[in-house]
């Protein structure tokens, strides 16, 4: 497959058409799959805000006292409160605020991004990704996956991760396939849009590359069936319960 970055957009605007501009830079061909960051889909949805938006509770002082007090800096409150107001749920609050977002992504901080944000404190992660994809689709045509970076437990380093995809399943099941020795595979999903995501992150960029849009090309889902199951159920996750207790020990 060839994966590439759409140069020549412009610093995204809230209520600018993304489609619009995407279309202007980029044929799309039948196939194509168009990956896009989190970032932008929050610019235009107009999901900027400013640290003096949020008064902080007892809840965000005592986290913010708490993890300053580990990393030997103060740290704000008004941003464990923005964490706190983003999340369906905090599954640990210290040593870091790892949240449940409202649309089901689990990830530090609620995703909200510091970086790259020129006209305010904060960017907060869309509020639907899913609406968002479903709407690109439609315009575009084409698969739409929007991603964002996440770090990974036990490793070092972010990924691109899908916190959003319309047009395509999230993940090929291979269960009731046959490996080379001819024994049935019976635990095997192979989440298709992460990995997507995470090669579209490899020529988007982190930095300050202007970038946030990647298309990859003469890649096949193939005759598999798909699921949309890639975020675990709380009642089938084993970790979810575990971090919430050693979060809250000696709370």
């Amino acid at each position: 497959m060839n994966v590439f970055a759409v140069e020549g957009l412009p610093e995204f605007q809230p209520g600018d058409d993304i489609a619009d501009h995407i279309s202007r830079q980029v044929d799309l061909q039948p196939g194509d799959v168009v990956c896009v960051a989190s970032t932008i889909v929050s610019k235009a949805a107009g999901r900027q805000a400013d640290l003096a938006d949020f008064e902080a509770g007892d809840q965000a002082r005592e986290i913010a006292d708490r993890i300053g007090e580990l990393a030997g800096e103060e740290k704000d409150p008004r941003f464990a409160q923005a964490v706190i107001e983003e999340s369906e749920e905090l599954l640990m609050e210290f040593p870091i605020m790892l949240a449940v977002t409202h649309f089901g992504h689990i990830t530090v901080n609620a995703g909200i991004d510091r970086s790259n944000v020129p006209d305010a404190d904060l960017l907060l992660l869309p509020e639907d990704p899913t609406a968002h994809a479903d709407r690109l689709h439609a315009q575009l045509g084409v698969p739409v996956i929007v991603t964002d970076t996440s770090g990974r437990p036990f490793r070092h380093g972010q990924r691109g991760v899908a916190i959003g995809w319309a047009g395509m399943p999230a993940a090929r099941d291979w269960r009731g396939e046959s490996d080379r020795n001819g024994k049935e595979l019976e635990a095997t999903v192979q989440a298709v849009v992460d990995e997507l995501a995470a090669a579209a992150n490899l020529v988007t960029g982190e930095g300050g590359g202007g970038t946030p849009v990647a298309v990859v090309r003469d890649w096949e889902f193939g005759e598999f069936a798909g699921n949309d199951d890639l975020f675990r159920a709380e009642a089938d996750d084993l970790i979810r319960p575990a971090l919430t207790e050693y979060s809250h020990v000696g709370n």
